[in-house]
């Protein structure tokens, strides 16, 4: 009998997020992290969502995650971004109290069913007959379970790097271990190195942020989770603030740049491409006069602020020369110096959709080790691997989405189809149906998954029905009842309408709200009645925005046939003639589980997928 049915290697936001749905799920789980207090933790910036990642966090919330909750409960600020722009790219980011969120997330775990943490050091998979069997721990201990998880971050064989000094270790020399990335490469499995960054901690009060600009945070209710009641008050939220490199800081970077550890020749992996190091944007944007820098708190219980988009491998003394010459920074104390980290990482193409290994069955991985960056990202296949470990264990069918269905899964069909040589990084344009995939139909979209598998309670999806017929009686309300268009009100708005055409007629709200200007909100006081402010903006958004959804969701089944064409991991394309060189020599690299993923491969063609097409039907025929 096995320790455990589920062993989860790593206590990042990937190993919570696929430790708690795998115990939810009722099977006994164990979580081995380095150390119990590092639970949670956010070695980067400290800040949960942004552009399409706050979207995944919603969509973790609608299948029963840990992240939206814990985010919102802990969050220092709360802003909606893209609000001037369209609803398919606008997204929430919450500023977070680092030291507050790790300390939940440890609580979280601790008092979680069926599931045991575990300080140890992981060293070697065991696989029994090409299915894992367990871990080796450094100790030499062995814990046998019948499926395994790997999220170790940017733990596995980690290296800190300032300029040309280099000591192993993961995040703020943290622990770390060659050996478990050594024990997949014996096992046949192909690793490669990635390269991540932080910027200098500043001592917050030594800050003069007369010299910065504000940027406050959205007033109103805006949150993560459905299940959340209560935030931190508008009034009560910290403010973040803006700053600008100089050409001082430019000149004291170019005159070191053979220094830094990426250009002197330390680092050996691919660094980030959407969040370079402040050396790399210089050289990659020259004709940049500045660049944007964010001062953002990182806890209450800590007197520092975290400098986003001033990543750097320089030398101590270069750094203190560098922030010196920031607004507002002349007088700073550098609490905690930035450093550059690289790591082993595992080519995401050697997954199933599932996120199960293809050669070694019943091992799962998620986050970083997939080659992705960013909390968000990370805790979106924690949650789904746990749930497939689960699925897979109880003999059902696993939960894969489509590209127009989540972003999650747009993210796992990228790794898994295309790969990735760099850092990979959720951006709204990787999504072709992004107005399918809006922050505020998450729920809508994904909460009868997370009530299939089991991680949403009947009481969670009751609110959710309740709400929904909320909603349809606002939209039948818009329906059904009838404006004055001289309404004084109503004219001021309309006027701004160019296409307008001024008539003294009845109007329904449902025609009105295809107007500019014209909201739910509005129309509902006009009426005299008051209506949730979630619920109006989803009705403005369902409404003007139809004939464009509608176009979306047409596109998206015509995908969907190739996606219901399985073609699986053993399938025979040596056998199939006509194919291009290219084309066959990436589809028996990659092993496409569907026709679908097959078209999105770089290298295969649309000749390439019409060959497969008919030699399926002749197999068929047979």
């Amino acid at each position: 009998m096995s320790d455990f049915e589920i062993l989860v290697i790593g206590g990042g936001h990937a190993g919570i997020e696929a430790a708690l749905a795998a115990a939810r799920l009722n099977h006994s789980t164990a979580l081995i992290t380095l150390r119990k207090e590092n639970i949670g933790k956010m070695p980067c910036n400290p800040s949960v969502g942004g552009p399409a990642k706050g979207i995944v966090v919603r969509e973790i919330d609608a299948l029963g995650g840990q992240m939206p909750v814990t985010a919102d409960a802990t969050a220092l600020q709360f802003k909606m971004l893209n609000t001037a722009k369209g609803p398919g790219v606008r997204a929430l980011r919450v500023q977070s109290d680092k030291i507050a969120y790790g300390k939940m997330m440890q609580d979280v775990l601790a008092h979680q069913e069926n599931l045991t943490v575990i300080e140890g050091m992981s060293v070697e998979l065991n696989v029994t007959e090409n299915r894992v069997s367990g871990v080796t721990l450094s100790d030499g201990s062995f814990l046998s379970a019948r499926a395994v998880i790997l999220t170790t971050g940017t733990y596995m064989a980690g290296l800190n790097m300032i300029s040309d000094e280099v000591v192993p270790g993961g995040p703020d020399r943290e622990p770390t271990t060659g050996k478990l990335s050594e024990s997949l490469r014996n096992l046949g499995l192909k690793t490669f190195r990635l390269k991540t960054g932080t910027p200098p901690r500043v001592l917050t009060k030594s800050i003069d942020f007369s010299k910065t600009a504000l940027e406050p945070g959205t007033p109103g209710f805006v949150t993560f989770s459905e299940t959340t009641k209560t935030i931190r008050p508008y009034e009560e939220q910290v403010p973040c603030y803006m700053t600008w490199t100089t050409p001082e800081t430019h000149q004291i970077i170019h005159d070191n740049l053979h220094k830094s550890s990426m250009y002197s020749g330390v680092v050996k992996g691919v660094g980030p491409r959407y969040c370079p190091s402040i050396e790399d944007k210089l050289v990659r944007f020259s004709d940049k006069p500045r660049h944007l820098l964010f001062l953002e708190p990182e806890s209450l219980s800590m007197d520092t602020t975290y400098v986003q988009g001033f990543s750097t491998s320089l030398p101590r003394d270069v750094q203190e020369q560098m922030t010196h010459t920031l607004p507002g920074f002349e007088h700073c104390i550098i609490k905690k110096y930035a450093y550059a980290i690289e790591y082993d990482a595992v080519d995401p193409i050697q997954m199933k959709p599932t996120l199960e290994n293809k050669y070694i069955e019943n091992l799962f991985t998620a986050g970083q080790i997939n080659g992705t960056s960013g909390y968000e990202e990370a805790a979106g296949q924690g949650i789904m691997a746990g749930i497939n470990a689960a699925m897979k264990l109880e003999g059902r069918e696993p939960l894969v989405f489509r590209r127009d269905e989540a972003y999650i899964g747009v993210l796992i069909d990228d790794l898994t189809t295309k790969g990735t040589l760099e850092p990979y990084r959720l951006l709204t344009s990787r999504a072709e149906f992004r107005l399918l995939l809006r922050h505020d139909n998450a729920e809508q979209r994904l909460i009868d998954y997370g009530r299939r598998v089991g991680l949403i309670s009947d009481a969670r999806y009751a609110a959710y029905e309740a709400k929904m017929e909320r909603l349809n009686a606002l939209e039948q309300t818009m329906a059904e009842a009838r404006f004055h268009l001289d309404d004084p009100r109503l004219m001021e708005i309309l006027q701004k309408d160019k296409n307008f055409i001024p008539e003294h007629r009845g109007e329904s709200g449902y025609e009105l709200l295809k107007r500019p200007g014209i909201t739910t909100e509005k129309l509902m006081g006009m009426l005299g009645e008051e209506a949730d402010d979630a619920l109006c903006e989803k009705c403005d958004i369902e409404i003007k925005y139809k004939g464009y959804i509608e176009k979306a969701r047409r596109e998206a089944q015509k995908l969907q046939a190739m996606e219901n064409i399985v073609l699986g991991t053993d399938f025979d394309y040596d056998a199939i003639e006509h194919l291009s060189l290219e084309g066959r020599q990436k589809l028996k690299l990659y092993k496409p589980m569907t026709i679908g993923q097959a078209s999105r491969i770089s290298g295969v063609n649309p000749a390439d997928i019409a060959v497969i097409a008919v030699a399926l039907k002749q197999r068929k025929g047979e």
